[in-house]
């Protein structure tokens, strides 16, 4: 999720329709006319922030990183097969927010020219001279080696590198992109799909399927999410010189089609959860249902291409990845042997049979389906063959199926 659409969108879910199809909020202080423009930028900036604390929350952005740490907690849940080691998550959400943080205030040292530029972002600690860019330089590196450190310590390399990875592509690759070309919003999407990964890889240690299914559909879903945003701030992104496709895309022609062809492989995306094992059949139903209104609403915005349906868009994305997310965490475990096979390395499927299937059937039970109240030992096996004889155990929370 890009830096600016966290902190638009509490204030966007408040704002009202004008009669003039504006939303008040969305163009708040922007006006047709350049004298008032330079009136609003002449006056000192309002600092947003009060006290040291509200001063770092905002360096830090803290409901942008609360949005990190969810996507990075449901990774490591729905890579985790049975139980979820708690302390290893909390590890794990610990240094991902260092890291976040770390980005977000090299983002905000590096932007703070043009953030004074701007009527929604002149207010940051930064611009309005609330701290030195000194001060927020040191933080940042801190919060960064913190970050990467605690990772590599309690949970491995990899999601530590990922994490440290993040920081570098959102620092110096997104933020010096946003005012040169309109491809800086595939990069910022980039930077929101690797919290997952970084979950994932922290549960299991390896960049599987599931790993990668989860960082595209952030990926495809962060594309309309700030277009419809960006949409209805073109002015004042216009103001600050960001090259944002609806600054560029005067007609927004161009600016309809993306939203409307990257919502669309959402419905696949996330149905494709339970194909390979991450969740149940309910989450796929409450997925697709979802996908479908998103898209809805992005073919309405396609066709009329104005302030009303943009922020349609907005709401829907939103409201869709937060339901979408929790459906499959409360859904979450393979339905079937076949689908566990689909989305593990041999390795993890190895691990998950050794330390959750059940002991083989008596004569006359199911062969492939196990009561979630069985009480016979597990049993010990080395092959993946095991999955054809044994249904998937009780820990998953999910009976198996047969293959």
């Amino acid at each position: 999720m890009s830096s600016d659409s966290a902190e638009i969108s509490a204030r966007s879910a408040h704002a009202k329709p004008r009669a003039d199809g504006v939303e008040d909020g969305a163009y708040r202080g922007d006006t047709r006319d350049p004298d008032v423009r330079s009136a609003d930028l002449r006056a000192a900036p309002t600092p947003r922030a009060r006290g040291t604390l509200g001063v770092w929350a905002e360096l830090t952005k803290v409901r942008l990183n609360a949005l990190v740490l969810v996507t990075t907690a449901v990774g490591y849940a729905l890579a985790e097969i049975g139980p979820i080691d708690w302390a290893r998550l909390s590890w794990t959400c610990a240094g991902t927010a260092l890291a976040a943080a770390s980005a977000s205030l090299f983002n905000q040292l590096f932007e703070r020219r043009r953030d004074a530029l701007m009527l929604r972002t002149r207010g940051r600690p930064l611009p309005a001279q609330q701290i030195s860019p000194a001060t927020v330089f040191a933080a940042a590196m801190l919060t960064g080696y913190a970050g990467a450190t605690l990772l590599a310590m309690t949970v491995g390399f990899l999601p530590a590198a990922l994490a440290a990875f993040n920081i570098l592509l959102y620092a110096l690759l997104y933020t010096p992109l946003k005012p040169r070309t309109t491809f800086n919003t595939l990069i910022g999407a980039v930077c929101g799909a690797i919290p997952p990964m970084i979950g994932w890889t922290a549960a299991t240690g390896q960049l599987e399927p599931g790993a990668w299914l989860l960082g595209g559909l952030l990926f495809v879903w962060q594309i309309p999410h700030f277009l419809a945003l960006a949409w209805l701030y073109r002015e004042d992104y216009a103001r600050g010189g960001h090259a944002m496709l609806p600054v560029r895309d005067e007609g927004g022609e161009i600016t309809a089609q993306v939203v409307l062809l990257t919502t669309l492989p959402l419905v696949p995306l996330g149905v494709s959860a339970t194909l390979i094992g991450l969740a149940g059949v309910w989450s796929a139903l409450v997925t697709l249902l979802a996908g479908l209104a998103f898209s809805w609403l992005a073919f309405g915005f396609y066709r009329a291409r104005d302030n009303r349906s943009a922020r349609r868009v907005f709401l829907a994305s939103i409201t869709y990845l937060p339901v979408v997310l929790a459906a499959m965490t409360i859904d979450r475990g393979p339905a079937s042997v076949e689908a566990l096979l689909r989305g593990r390395s041999n390795l993890a499927v190895e691990d998950f049979l050794i330390k959750n299937l059940r002991s083989a059937p008596r004569d006359g039970e199911n062969p492939y389906v196990q009561s979630r109240s069985s009480t016979a030992e597990p049993a010990v096996s080395g092959s993946a063959e095991a999955s054809t004889s044994t249904g998937v155990g009780a820990s998953t929370g999910v009976e198996g199926t047969a293959p």
